[in-house]
C-alpha cells in the first residue's frame, strides 16, 4: 500500500485552478456542521474546470483533508469489488468500521446505484490507521469513477463529516487519425494506440483478410487508424464509431482499406475500389507465431511422424477465433484429439475446421449461419495438446489442403457512379492522413489529429 502524499498531484494543475480549489474547500470546511452529508457541499452547480484532469480534482478532494487526532497519515488504497460481494463489504475491507463503511454506502447512494453494481468496480481509498495500530481505520477520502466520462469523491473534513462531490466532464465528438508501430499483437498495438477493444477487434479481422499474422507482421511495422469516437476534455474515449481507414506497412509494402457503403453494406476496399472480402479468411486467429505448419510431422504427443492436416497458431487461451468466411456451423463439440472442435460449411465444397478450443461463443449452434470474421470459439488447448493454440484446416471436397495454399475467390471492383462516391470518400480521409503527418515535431506512436465533428453533446455540473 502506497503511502498518501498530500503534497503530490498526478498532473500539473494551473495555479489559477488549484488556488479556486483551495478556497472552495477552505469555505467548505467552514461552513460544514459534523453531522451534515450533504451532496451540495461545493458550490450549487459549478462546473468542473474546464480542461482538467478528473483524476487530479479526485486527489485534490482528499489531499487537502487533515489528519486526524491519534491517526497516521492517509494512505492509498486500491479496491476492487469481488463476485458477490456488496459495495459496503467492499468498502468495509479497508479496515473501517462497519457502521462507517455503512455511511460511506449510503452517502454514494446519492449519486448512483449502490446495489446493483458488477464486480470488479474500482475505487481508490485514502484510509488513516490507529497510530498504536489497535482498533478500525478511518476512512479520509474515496474516489469512483461511475462511468467513462463521470466520477464521484467523498471527503472528510476535520469535523468529521462525509462530503460527496459528482464530477463529469464535457464529451466532444470527433474523428480521429491514429498510428503506431507493431509492438507485440496488432491488438495490443491498436489499444496502445487509442482504439477500444471493439474497434481493435473489428481491426484484426479486416487485416486477417490480407495479411497472415504469424508471419507477415514483424516488431516497429507501422499501421494507421482513421475512426470516429467520443472522448472527453482529459481525452479519455468514451465510445468509438465507425473505422472509416485502416493501413499496415508488413512485407515491404503498404496496405490500405477504406470504408464504403456497397449495396446498403459497410465493406472495405482498396485504394482501386477492389473489395478485400476474400472467400476466406487468411488467419482467423490474432496468433503472432506458426507453431506448426502443414505436412508430415513428429506429433509432439504421440511420439511418432504422422500427417499434419491443417496449420497451428500459437495464442493465448482465451483469444478470440473468427469464422474464415460465411456459412453454416456444421459440428460443434468434441473430436477425440482435436478437444473442442468446431466445423463451418462454406459455399460450394468448401469447409473450415478449428480445433483445441477452450469454448464457444454463446448461443452458436449446430445448423446456425455465421459471418466472415464473426466470433465463432476461444483458442484453448484442449485434446492432445501441448500448449494453448488453434488447429485450424482446410476442406475442398473430401480432403484437407494448405490453407497457405488455398487459392480461393476474390472480391468485387467498384465502377461508374460508385467508384466516383468512392473516390470522393477516400480524398476527405487521404487530407485527414496527411494534415495529420505534417504536424510539426509530431509523436509517432499514439499521435491523435482532432477534428470535431458536433462540438459538446453533453455537460453536466458538479451536484
Amino acid at each position: 500500500m502506497q503511502r498518501f502524499d498530500p503534497r503530490r498531484l498526478p498532473v500539473r494543475l494551473a495555479p489559477a485552478v488549484l488556488g479556486g480549489a483551495a478556497v472552495v474547500l477552505a469555505a467548505t470546511i467552514g461552513v460544514m456542521g459534523s453531522s451534515m452529508l450533504d451532496r451540495h457541499f461545493l458550490t450549487a452547480h459549478r462546473p468542473t474546470p474546464k480542461g482538467v484532469d478528473i483524476k487530479a480534482i479526485e486527489n485534490q478532494a482528499f489531499a487537502e483533508a487533515p489528519t486526524r487526532p491519534g491517526m497516521s497519515a492517509p494512505e492509498t488504497m486500491p479496491v476492487k469489488v469481488l463476485p458477490g460481494e456488496t459495495l459496503e463489504a467492499a468498502v468495509q475491507r479497508t479496515g473501517i468500521a462497519p457502521a462507517e463503511a455503512h455511511d460511506v454506502v449510503r452517502v454514494l447512494a446519492q449519486a448512483f446505484d449502490t446495489v446493483n453494481i458488477k464486480a470488479g468496480l474500482a475505487f481508490q481509498a485514502a484510509i488513516a490507521k490507529p497510530r498504536g495500530r489497535r482498533g478500525p481505520a478511518q476512512l479520509i477520502g474515496l474516489s469512483m469513477r461511475t462511468g467513462p466520462a463521470s466520477a464521484v469523491t467523498l471527503s472528510r473534513t476535520f469535523d468529521g463529516a462525509l462530503h460527496l462531490r459528482e464530477l463529469e466532464e464535457e464529451v466532444t465528438e470527433e474523428t480521429t487519425v491514429a498510428q503506431g508501430h507493431i509492438d507485440g499483437s496488432l491488438y495490443e498495438s491498436a489499444v496502445a494506440a487509442g482504439a477500444d477493444s471493439r474497434l481493435t477487434a473489428e481491426v484484426v479481422k479486416l487485416f486477417s483478410k490480407k495479411l497472415d499474422f504469424a508471419r507477415d507482421l514483424h516488431p516497429n511495422d507501422e499501421f494507421r487508424l482513421v475512426f470516429d469516437r467520443k472522448f472527453t476534455e482529459s481525452g479519455r474515449t468514451v465510445e468509438t464509431g465507425d473505422l472509416l481507414y485502416a493501413e499496415i506497412g508488413a512485407k515491404g509494402q503498404v496496405s490500405r482499406f477504406y470504408r464504403f457503403v456497397h449495396d446498403g453494406k459497410a465493406q472495405y476496399f482498396d485504394e482501386l475500389g477492389k473489395n478485400i472480402q476474400g472467400f476466406l479468411l487468411r488467419t482467423p486467429v490474432d496468433a503472432v507465431r506458426i507453431t506448426s505448419g502443414f505436412g508430415a510431422r513428429l506429433h509432439p504427443v504421440l511420439g511418432y511422424t504422422r500427417m499434419h492436416k491443417g496449420i497451428d497458431f500459437g495464442a493465448p487461451k482465451g483469444t478470440p477465433v473468427f469464422a474464415a468466411g460465411d456459412g453454416v456451423v456444421e459440428q460443434k463439440g468434441w473430436s477425440s484429439g482435436y478437444g473442442n472442435w468446431l466445423k463451418i460449411r462454406h459455399s460450394g465444397d468448401w469447409h473450415t475446421g478449428y480445433g483445441h478450443l477452450s469454448g464457444y461463443a454463446s448461443s452458436l449452434k449446430v445448423g446456425q449461419h455465421v459471418s466472415q470474421g464473426q466470433l465463432v470459439a476461444y483458442v484453448g488447448m484442449t485434446g492432445l495438446a501441448t500448449g494453448p493454440h488453434l488447429h485450424y484446416e482446410v476442406f475442398k471436397g473430401k480432403g484437407q489442403i494448405n490453407p497457405k495454399g488455398a487459392q480461393v475467390p476474390s472480391g468485387t471492383v467498384l465502377a461508374g457512379q460508385e467508384l466516383a462516391a468512392f473516390k470522393t470518400d477516400k480524398a476527405e480521409v487521404d487530407t485527414m492522413i496527411a494534415k495529420a503527418a505534417a504536424k510539426p515535431g509530431a509523436p509517432q506512436m499514439a499521435k491523435l489529429e482532432l477534428r470535431p465533428r458536433m462540438g459538446v453533446i453533453k455537460a453536466r455540473a458538479d451536484r
